[in-house]
């Protein structure tokens, strides 16, 4: 039986545990070569056993999303080795505790947009070129409703969320003239530890897993995915189109 992904070659970032494992594994059940990336070795290896216990491949990067060489490098290694990269997902990201603008502690606001903004960018400037050598590169990044709702004590992660909301779709217009598309998928409240943190109050049995929410993005990775600078909310099942008119 042919695999959607079979052949191609996806990077997943923050792919030790919650949406981005998930979604590693569900790519990788598609046919993907997977290239996971996270900080957390003792993750990494657990994804590895699911995926090859699923039949699948990958290559565990064990790397810190600040740090830009290592990201250059990685790039680097992935063009001598393949030439291309098809699949891009930015999904590693940083939420520290809910606090008023005026409370947040200047190393906190640092690390959030370094994590959530700066690396994401560093992602787009290394692999650009390996998406454009691909027939058809997706580049999906992980973005949040915060962005546009301005909850009140979600200041820095909001800011973070909404620059990367403008540069994704930014990418996604530079590229309209290529063969890559550029989307972001907005998952909203999921079971996962970063969601258990922020809301603690909140009962993660009434939430969705992350296996239920990843199987929303694999379309956005398919190379018959044309859409591109749109964000897909997982709540509302459909693409959003935020371009104001002219």
């Amino acid at each position: 039986m042919s695999k959607p992904l079979s052949d191609r070659i996806a990077l997943i970032t923050g792919a030790s545990r919650g949406i981005g494992a998930a979604l590693a594994l569900q790519l990788a059940q598609a046919g993907a070569h997977v290239v996971a990336v996270a900080r957390t070795v003792g993750g990494l290896e657990e994804l590895d056993d699911k995926i090859k216990a699923a039949g699948g491949s990958a290559t565990l990067v064990p790397l810190d999303m600040k740090d830009s060489e290592g990201i250059a490098r990685l790039a680097l290694a992935l063009n001598e080795r393949y030439g291309r990269l098809d699949v891009l997902i930015g999904n590693a990201g940083l939420l520290t505790t809910p606090s008023p603008l005026g409370h947040i502690e200047p190393k906190d606001w640092d690390n959030v947009i370094a994590i959530n903004v700066t690396a994401n960018w560093h992602l787009i400037r290394a692999f650009d070129p390996l998406l454009k050598a691909s027939d058809a590169g997706r580049a999906v990044f992980v973005t949040s409703a915060v962005a546009y709702l301005a909850r009140p004590y979600f200041g820095l992660y909001a800011a973070s969320k909404a620059a990367l909301d403008a540069l994704v779709r930014t990418y996604a217009a530079e590229c309209a003239n290529t063969a890559v598309r550029a989307n972001l998928f907005s998952p909203g409240q999921t079971r996962t530890r970063m969601m258990a943190t922020a809301f603690p109050g909140i009962d993660p049995m009434t939430l969705p897993t992350p296996e239920e929410v990843v199987e929303s993005i694999v379309p956005l990775c398919l190379p018959e995915c044309a859409e591109s600078g749109k964000i897909y909310d997982f709540r509302a099942g459909k693409f959003l189109d935020f371009h104001p008119p002219a």
